[in-house]
Order: structure tokens, then C-alpha cells, then sequence
């Protein structure tokens, strides 16, 4: 064997041990987007976590909407007619009125008519009628009414969208997570393949070489380029394949409101499993209690179920008759507190009952329907998120082992192909059984890469089933 070619045997070992690491390394040239700035930029600018935070807002209106049933009102009503210098009437009524939560509403009045043609029962004093007293429900309305149903379901209503907006979050995180290591292993692929034409290029030249000076057939140039062709192949492919999941990537990527396009000099960087889990906040957060307990997805159908039930029992209230009372203190001397008593008043009493109660008892069906409805999907839920965490906890010890076996299936593939590669330029082998040993160490590490792909995204498949809500801010 000529010095040319055992130079050119000693480049092939050291190009087959460069092509059996398991991670491979950037270059100088290009620059790298890490796991945790990639979440961060997801975080920070993605617009569907601002769409996210705007559902959070719809539930914080809906309670202030709520809220604004006990707010004090003022009311003024005031009518006056006058026709051919004759004034018929001229009525005052100013009234401030306080709602409170049992249906109780407390009530001031200010009356003063005036008038030739007044109605006789809206005659006062000539200096006005005051009035302060109080109306509410003896029945129906009494223990729950509207109003109160409205704010006991806006705040369970501010829990929900919380829920939902911790769930929104999560998903799209998850989503991005899964996008940059389809990406990491596209680029990984595509060193692989990169290394593994510049090896069989090598092997060419060295053929040919080997060829001239009558040391090999020259069909042998034929196999070598064939191999080359192959290796080119399948690295076009690659190409196409990482810069598709390079702008997958993308759709995550957004600096304020300006969407981002990756470079392609920009390529990612396997995380360790203690980085993955800090950055998907996986430390300490998978207990099986705390889980059915802190799921956003629960949180949410708790959040409805609890709404359901006030919005059931008011319906149950509307079974009851409904019987209104009010009563009014009456005095002409309004800055008098002590003239106010019962020897001047005016009551009110409303009593109302529907015979068959059809409507009502339609709406109390319909309502427990959908609370029943409803509690069969937060069953099934909680079955479900149980059952995925176990096959996810399942997966990641599994993929622990394959690891390890494929590990060192890539190691015995190399050390099998550069033996081969020293017994080729020896006599004793070909380039067929080079080529075939060669395929087989790239299939296994493309698998390799595959697994490591697969054992960070069962971690993100973790953060998912665990619902883990990041903290993101506006």
C-alpha cells in the first residue's frame, strides 16, 4: 500500500470518529438560538399570548359588569305641561337608591307636584314629600335573585378565562417546543448527512488515486461515486427538510408585533434534560394530586361547574311565588329625621304565581342537563390528564434505555466501518461492504438523533399533560 494511501485511511478514521459524536457542534460560522431564548422570545412577543392575557380581560369586565348591579343609583324624573297660560301639572321625583345582596334595596325620595289639574293622590306639601324606606323579596328572589346569580357567575366566570388563558399559554408553548426540535433535528440531520458525503467524497479520491497507480479496479471509481451520488441525495433532502422546519420555527418568532424570519446561519441547540426542565418549569411538578388539583383544564370545568350550580339554584328560586313588599317613611321636613315614623307611610305589596310553572320547570330541566352535562366531561377529563401522565412517565423511561442501547449500537458502527475501511485498502474487503456497513451507521445515527429528538419533546409533552401555567405577562 503506497504512503498516498495510508494517509489518505488515516483521514478516513479520523472522519468516521468525527461522524460518531452523538450531538453535533456548531461551527464558528454560524450562530446558535438556545432553547431558553427561543421560549423567551415566545413568551414575550407571540401574539396569541396577548391573545391569551385579552381573555383574562373579558372575564375581569364581566365581573366589573357584574358589580355594577349594587352600584347606588340616582333617578330624577321630572314632567310638566302647560297649555294657554293654564299650567296642568309640574311633577318632581328625585330617588337615590342602595341595592344590597339579599334583595334588599333601601330607598330616599324627594316628590313635589304642583299643579291645576294635578291627579288628587300625587298631592304633597307645598314644600315637597321625603320619603326613605325600603322594598325587597319575601319569596322568590329572597335567598338568590339576577343580580346575585350575575356576580357569584362572573367571578367563577374570572376563574374560567384565568384557567383558559393558563391553558391557551401552555399549548402554544408546547406547540413552539415541538417546532424548535422538529428544527434540532433536521439541522442534526443535515450534519449528519454532511459528514457523511465529505467521507465518501474522500473515499473517491482516494479510489481514483488508488485506481491510477493499479492498485484497484477501476470499477471500484463507479461504486465510490454512487456513494457520493447517494450521500448528495440524501443530503438535498435534508437541506429541504431543515429549512422548512426553520420557518415552522418562524411562526413563533415575533419581536413586538413584527413577525421574524430565522437566517440560515442560525441554527438551535440540543438543551440538556436540567435545562429543558427549568425552562418548561418541570422541577418538582409532577404529583399526581397536584395535578388533578392545579390542571388548568380542570380549573376551568370547575370554574363552570360552579357557575352552573348558582345558575341552577336560581332557577330553582324561580319555583317560588313571588311576593314583593315595600314601605315608605313620609314626612314634609326632610332635614327632621325624628319626624319620620309610622303614623305617615306608604306601602306596596305585588304577589304573582304562575299556575302550571311549565316555563319555569323548563328552565330548571335545562339547567340540570347542562350541570350533569357538564360534570361527565370534568370526569372524563380528569381520567384522561391521569392516563396521559402515566403513558408520558411510561415514555421517558423508555426512551432513557433506547438512548443508551443506540448509543452504543452508533459506537460499534463506526468501530465496524473503519475496519472495514483499513481492510478495503488491504485487499481484503470491497467498497459494496463498506458501502452497506457505512448505511447502516448512518441509519443508526439517524435513529440516534431521532430518540434524543424524542426524549425532549416527551418532557414537553410533560409540561402539556401537566398544564403547567408559565407566568407571562402583558
Amino acid at each position: 500500500m503506497t504512503t498516498f494511501v495510508r494517509l489518505l485511511v488515516i483521514s478516513f478514521v479520523f472522519a468516521f470518529a468525527k461522524a460518531g459524536l452523538a450531538q453535533v457542534e456548531p461551527s464558528d460560522q454560524l450562530e446558535v438560538m438556545t432553547f431558553e431564548e427561543y421560549l423567551a422570545y415566545v413568551k414575550t412577543h407571540h401574539p396569541l399570548v396577548k391573545q391569551a392575557n385579552l381573555t383574562l380581560s373579558v372575564g375581569e369586565a364581566s365581573l366589573l359588569r357584574a358589580r355594577g348591579g349594587f352600584d347606588p343609583k340616582v333617578e330624577v324624573d321630572y314632567d310638566r305641561k302647560k297649555f294657554k297660560s293654564t299650567e296642568y301639572f309640574d311633577q318632581l321625583n328625585a330617588t337615590f337608591k342602595v341595592p344590597t345582596w339579599y334583595g334588599v334595596e333601601f330607598k330616599a325620595n324627594f316628590e313635589e307636584n304642583t299643579g291645576a289639574f294635578l291627579n288628587p293622590d300625587l298631592t304633597v306639601p307645598d314644600g315637597g314629600l321625603y320619603s326613605a324606606g325600603v322594598s325587597f323579596s319575601l319569596a322568590q328572589g329572597f335567598l338568590i335573585n339576577d343580580r346575585m346569580a350575575d356576580l357569584k357567575k362572573a367571578r367563577f366566570f374570572l376563574d374560567q378565562t384565568q384557567a383558559d388563558r393558563d391553558l391557551l399559554v401552555n399549548n402554544l408553548l408546547f406547540e413552539a417546543s415541538a417546532a424548535y426540535f422538529e428544527w434540532l433535528e433536521a439541522t442534526n440531520e443535515l450534519r449528519i448527512f454532511e459528514q457523511f458525503l465529505e467521507n465518501a467524497q474522500i473515499r473517491l479520491d482516494a479510489v481514483t488515486r488508488s485506481v491510477a497507480e493499479g492498485d484497484k479496479a477501476a470499477i471500484d471509481i463507479t461504486e465510490a461515486r454512487i456513494a457520493v451520488q447517494n450521500r448528495a441525495l440524501s443530503l438535498e433532502a435534508a437541506q429541504l427538510k431543515q429549512r422548512k422546519s426553520a420557518l415552522q420555527v418562524s411562526n413563533f418568532l415575533w419581536l413586538n408585533t413584527i413577525p421574524m424570519e430565522l437566517q440560515p446561519d442560525v441554527i438551535p441547540v440540543r438543551p440538556t434534560l436540567d435545562v429543558l426542565e427549568a425552562s418548561l418549569l418541570l422541577i418538582g411538578a409532577d404529583a399526581m394530586d397536584e395535578l388533578l388539583v392545579n390542571h388548568p383544564k380542570l380549573r376551568s370545568l370547575d370554574a363552570k361547574i360552579d357557575g352552573l350550580t348558582v345558575d341552577r339554584a336560581l332557577k330553582r328560586n324561580k319555583l317560588l311565588p313571588k311576593l314583593d313588599l315595600q314601605y315608605n317613611f313620609l314626612t314634609p321636613d326632610g332635614d327632621r329625621l325624628n319626624t319620620l315614623n309610622t303614623a305617615n307611610y306608604k306601602a306596596f305589596v305585588n304577589f304573582s304565581f304562575p299556575l302550571f310553572l311549565r316555563k319555569e320547570r323548563g328552565d330548571l330541566r335545562l339547567a340540570n342537563v347542562k350541570l350533569e352535562s357538564t360534570n361527565f366531561e370534568r370526569t372524563n377529563a380528569a381520567l384522561t390528564i391521569q392516563n396521559k401522565f402515566n403513558a408520558i412517565q411510561t415514555e421517558l423511561v423508555s426512551l432513557d434505555k433506547q438512548n443508551v442501547l443506540i448509543d452504543a449500537i452508533v459506537t460499534d458502527y463506526t468501530t465496524l466501518v473503519q475496519a472495514e475501511e483499513r481492510k478495503f485498502f488491504i485487499g481484503e474487503s470491497s467498497l459494496f461492504l463498506i458501502n452497506s456497513r457505512e448505511q447502516k451507521l448512518i441509519d443508526a445515527r439517524l435513529k440516534a438523533n431521532l430518540l434524543q429528538i424524542k426524549r425532549l419533546l416527551a418532557s414537553a409533552k410533560l409540561y402539556n399533560a401537566l398544564g403547567i401555567a408559565d407566568p407571562v405577562t402583558d
